[in-house]
């Protein structure tokens, strides 16, 4: 990276020894260190004297600068607070001289330089601006993924109306008076500031948990969040969490491994079932903001682990869930950067050859993760995936490779491999540690583990299809397929890949689940996270149209593939009610599959297909989903939106 200086401001450097240094003999020298002639040696001399004779006198300004960003050597507007401290949500303090000078300035200078205050916006405005139905909803007759519109004509006449029917801020950037919010949520800070500048990380572990609660926290996290992301290696983490609760100073422990258990815990407190919504909200945002500063302390923008990238991503999870969907697609922007620089995009026999099984596998499963999610956070979102440049085989995920014991007992999440040869892991490199004998709660059976990586593939395998056939198209606003030979084509791929998924993962009848959820839950997770991504790619597949070359919608397969999705819904909400008002993807996935079986029975079927049972079971859907809504997120006003979005489009059926 090439790093760009400032120039020196030569007007407070002595001409002598700003311009030209002296050697030993007298002899001015040039920048570059040779000797000018002798006709300028008694100059340069009696410059040189006259410096011994007047020496340099000491600095004697004040400090006009705030406290803050003179200890931090930023940049100071001086203002009452400055823009610096605005930003950081830092306290603004100025020497007492300092004060003095300003109020002195501002008595005697031109009204229009005084100084700038900040004024928090003004309540009546943002209030106007959230609830104008431009900010809200879309215009029922606009949609940028090839839907049909209510009145059955297309939405590509203008292809500068670039809005979704699904995302809520629709308001052009240039009609707004206030900084724009992306996607309508989310719109305060996600970590809020509780550090000083001077605590570090002895700091941030002082709020820690006690281990009791911190173990139930980790188990609420392997029981739930791991069952559908299963990307951390279980024995290395518990032993690296022993080790750390054994610590007696907590404070020299690795930044990356502290933020990596405040995200677990974060994300373990969103599916405690027993506390009130308010306080296990507010402890897990408290926990998320933890594992943030930690890795401020680690430096996260300019160096990266295996510990810091799983952290940040199981962040960017925790953000959906917690309605920050804006700030979660711009957090994983930043981890895939790192995920990139640390070279997790490339076949770990070729850029790692020398890690070990273990090592090379737990990244393959942290691209995988990284891929997954911003190839489905983006499909929601109607964005441009970033995760696409990989020479990862899937196929390498294998069984084989999870089973080997080859550096099961070295921890291999401590350092980054880092590219930097001058870095001191390279000069002095640490020796690895080796880890405890594990204990049976740290470990899972060989059958889980292999029910795993047959999960993860069958998600990088729809990853790869979904992104090649639907992310980019649709973040152009571009036609799925050019012909309807091409759009078969697309459905025919899908379905030869659903054929290849796991027999437990493609199971649809709700009583088998349910029998089978209280034997082995986790399946049963995967199985509904599957079919939810899997249906809900399929219908927007079928629900694409090009009407330039002919391609229509396929009106009941999108409603059968709308169904089906929906069923995944309804399933994890009558099994895992809890989980099912905290998954925010999931929601967000129900509430399109629901808006868009809303539209298409606004449009009359045709006369042969108005006996079709289709019909009335995707309006059932629909008004199930809105008794469901019912049920959770009354106090979200993202929430709120859904449910009168949802229940304006469903008034407007007429099968």
């Amino acid at each position: 990276m090439q790093v760009t200086r400032q120039p020196a401001n030569l007007d407070s450097v002595d001409a002598g020894q700003g311009i030209r240094n002296s050697d030993e003999t007298g002899h001015a020298q040039t920048p570059n260190g040779f000797s000018e002639s002798n006709g300028l040696t008694a100059t340069a001399g009696d410059d040189d004297k006259k410096r011994r004779e007047n020496p340099k006198q000491k600095r004697n300004k004040p400090t006009l600068s705030c406290l803050e960003c003179v200890e931090r050597k930023t940049k100071c507007d001086r203002a009452r607070p400055c823009l610096a401290c605005v930003k950081r949500q830092s306290a603004c303090e100025y020497t007492a001289v300092a004060n003095l000078i300003a109020s002195s300035d501002r008595k005697n200078s031109h009204p229009s330089s005084k100084a700038r205050y900040i004024k928090p916006p003004i309540k009546v405005r943002r209030t106007s601006l959230a609830q104008s139905p431009l900010s809200i909803r879309a215009s029922p007759t606009v949609t940028d993924k090839g839907w049909s519109s209510l009145d059955g004509s297309t939405h590509r006449q203008q292809h500068s109306q670039n809005s979704s029917p699904i995302l809520f801020s629709n308001v052009p950037i240039s009609q707004q008076s206030a900084p724009s919010n992306v996607f309508g949520v989310g719109s305060q800070h996600p970590f809020a500031n509780y550090w000083t500048c001077q605590g570090g990380l002895p700091e941030v572990v002082t709020v820690l948990p006690n281990k009791d609660q911190a173990d139930i926290l980790v188990s609420k996290y392997f029981e739930i969040v791991d069952s559908v992301y299963p990307f951390i290696h279980r024995r290395t983490f518990y032993s690296d969490y022993e080790l750390f609760w054994a610590l007696e100073d907590k404070g020299k422990a690795d930044a990356s491994l502290v933020a990596l258990h405040y995200a677990v815990y974060a994300l373990g407190t969103q599916f405690m079932q027993f506390t009130p919504l308010e306080e296990r909200s507010q402890t897990a945002e408290f926990y998320c903001s933890a594992a943030n500063q930690a890795l401020r302390v680690y430096s996260y923008l300019n160096r990266t682990s295996m510990r810091a990238i799983q952290a940040m991503l199981l962040m960017s999870y925790f953000l959906m869930n917690d309605n920050h969907a804006s700030d979660a697609y711009a957090w994983a922007g930043i981890h895939l950067r790192q995920s990139y620089a640390m070279r997790l995009h490339r076949d770990p026999d070729i850029v790692v050859p020398e890690a070990s099984t273990l090592e090379k596998q737990q990244r393959r499963k942290l691209w995988q993760a990284v891929f997954f999610h911003d190839t489905f956070l983006t499909i929601l979102l109607t964005l441009p995936p970033t995760a696409t440049h990989s020479d990862v085989p899937v196929e390498s995920l294998s069984d084989e490779n999870e089973l080997s014991d080859d550096g099961i007992d070295v921890c291999v999440g401590t350092h980054s491999r880092i590219e930097n040869l001058m870095s001191i892991n390279v000069i002095a490199p640490q020796i690895p540690q080796t880890l405890p004998p594990p204990q049976p709660h740290h470990t899972i059976d060989q059958t889980t583990m292999k029910a795993d990586i047959a999960y993860m593939r069958s998600m990088w395998h729809l990853g790869n299809l979904a992104q090649e056939c639907l992310s980019s198209p649709l973040a152009l606003s571009l036609p799925v397929a050019n012909s309807m030979r091409h759009k078969e084509s697309l459905v025919a791929a899908f379905r030869r890949l659903y054929k290849t998924f796991p027999a437990q993962l493609t199971i649809l009848d709700h009583e088998t689940l349910r029998q089978q959820a209280n034997s082995n839950s986790r399946v049963v997770r995967q199985n509904l996270f599957l079919t939810s991504e899997y249906y809900h790619s399929l219908m927007l597949l079928q629900a694409s149209e090009n009407r330039e070359h002919g391609v229509e919608p396929n009106v009941k397969a999108t409603l059968e593939a709308a169904h089906e999705a929906l069923d995944a819904f309804f399933k994890l909400w009558l099994m895992f009610e809890v989980e099912a008002v905290v998954w925010w993807a999931f929601q967000h996935r129900a509430f399109e599959e629901s808006l868009l079986l809303a539209r298409f029975l606004a449009i009359p079927p045709p006369p042969e297909a108005q006996s079709d049972p289709i019909y009335s079971k995707a309006k059932e859907d629909i008004a199930r989903m809105l008794q469901i809504m019912e049920r959770y997120g009354s106090d979200i006003e993202m929430h709120k939106t859904r449910k009168d979005v949802l229940r304006d489009a469903y008034l407007q059926i007429v099968v």
